[in-house]
C-alpha cells in the first residue's frame, strides 16, 4: 500500500512517499481504509525527533495521527464494529501511521464517525477533540461558571477547546490574531484578545483554568492570569515527572522530565497555582462522548484546507510555515 514514511529523524524534506506492506490485523483490531487524515504539530515534532525520548519510533515508520475511514476487516475478537462502518480515530501513540491507505487500530480506540460530517471534517477532530476533553474535563474538571482561557483560539486545538469549554458552562476567553477575531467569537468565546494589539496578561484576571498550546513566554505569563488555586494545563510546555510515571518511563527519564519542568513548576507554586503537562491518549469511549456533542451541534469542526493524499508533504510544509488561517489542514485520499 502507499504511505508517507519518515526514513530518518530531522529530515525537513520528509516524509517520503513509498510502498509498505499492508498492516496485520490482530484479534482486537479493525482494519480501516483511510479516506482522510489531518495534520497536527505533533507530526512535525515526531519527524524532527523532538519526541524520541517519549515516542522512540524505529525508522522507517509511517507518520500521521488522525483518520477517518471505512472498516474493511475485523479481528476475531472485535464486537463493536462491522465491515462497512464509517469510523474515525486517533490511533494509540504506539501505532500511529495514518498517512497511508490502510491502518489497523485497536477497537477500543475507534468510534463511529459523526453522521453529519464529511470524512475530511471527521478526520480533523480526533486528536484535538480528545486533547480538549482530557484537558478540560479530566485534568481541569471545568465547572459551570468558571473562567477558562484558551490560547491560540483559532488553531486546530483552540477551535474545539473553545466550543467544549462553552458547552461545559464556562466563561471563555481566547487569544487569537486580528484576522480571526470574528471566527473565535462565533465559536462561543465571551472575550477574545487580539495578541497583536494586547498582552493578554494585562487584561485578563482571576481565571480558573488556562489551556496552553504555545509554551514559552505565553505559558509563563499565563500564571499571572490565574486566581489562587488555578490550573494551567499545557500541551506545549516541558513534560513533568507525573507524565513520566504515566507513560512508564524509566527513573532517569522521569528525573530529566522533572528537571525540564522545574522552573515552570516553581513559578506556578509562587503564584499558588498548579502546572501540568498533557500528552493526550487514544480513547474510543471519549470519542463517542464527543460524537454526541458533534451530532447535536455543540461542537463543529473547522477545516482550513484540504490537500490530496499525494501532496501530504506539501500539507505538512503548509502547516509548518504557519500558512493555515484557522482550524485544521486535512489530506484526502483520491
Amino acid at each position: 500500500m502507499k504511505a508517507f514514511l519518515v526514513e530518518r529523524y530531522g529530515d525537513k524534506d520528509g516524509p517520503r512517499a513509498g510502498d509498505v506492506p499492508e498492516p496485520k490485523v490482530g484479534r482486537e483490531d479493525v482494519l480501516i481504509r483511510i479516506r482522510a487524515a489531518s495534520i497536527n504539530p505533533l507530526d512535525r515534532m515526531i519527524r524532527d525527533g523532538e519526541m524520541k525520548a517519549i515516542l522512540p519510533y524505529r525508522v522507517p515508520f509511517v507518520l500521521g495521527n488522525d483518520l477517518a475511514g471505512v472498516v474493511v476487516e475485523v479481528g476475531a475478537a472485535v464486537t463493536r464494529f462491522s465491515v462497512g462502518d464509517e469510523v474515525y480515530a486517533r490511533p494509540d501513540k504506539d501505532r500511529i501511521g495514518t498517512f497511508a491507505e490502510l491502518i489497523a487500530v485497536r477497537q477500543d480506540d475507534v468510534a463511529l464517525k459523526p453522521g453529519a460530517l464529511t470524512m475530511e471534517e471527521a478526520a480533523s477532530l480526533p486528536l484535538v477533540a480528545l486533547t480538549s476533553w482530557q484537558a478540560l474535563v479530566e485534568r481541569a474538571g471545568v465547572q459551570p461558571g468558571q473562567k477558562v482561557l484558551i490560547h491560540a483560539g483559532s488553531g486546530g486545538l483552540g477551535t474545539i477547546a473553545v466550543q467544549l469549554a462553552k458547552h461545559l458552562g464556562a466563561h471563555v476567553a481566547a487569544t487569537t490574531s486580528t484576522a480571526n477575531l470574528d471566527l473565535v467569537k462565533s465559536l462561543g468565546a465571551d472575550v477574545v484578545v487580539d495578541y497583536k494589539k494586547q498582552a493578554f496578561e494585562t487584561v485578563l484576571h482571576d481565571y480558573d483554568v488556562v489551556l496552553d498550546a504555545l509554551g514559552g513566554e505565553t505559558l509563563k505569563n499565563s500564571l499571572q492570569v490565574l486566581k489562587p488555586g488555578g490550573k494551567v494545563v499545557s500541551v506545549a510546555g516541558p513534560p513533568d515527572a507525573a507524565f513520566g510515571r504515566e507513560i512508564g518511563a524509566n527513573p532517569v527519564i522521569r528525573l530529566v522530565m522533572s528537571a525540564l519542568s522545574f522552573r515552570i513548576r516553581r513559578r506556578a507554586r509562587r503564584h499558588n497555582v498548579t502546572y501540568s503537562f498533557l500528552f493526550m491518549k487514544a480513547s474510543g469511549n471519549q470519542l463517542r462522548e464527543l460524537t454526541h456533542l458533534i451530532d447535536t451541534g455543540r461542537i463543529r469542526p473547522v477545516v482550513d484546507t484540504v490537500f490530496p493524499f499525494e501532496s501530504t508533504r506539501e500539507a505538512l510544509a503548509y502547516v509548518e510555515a504557519g500558512r493555515a488561517k484557522a482550524g485544521k489542514v486535512v489530506v484526502k485520499m483520491t
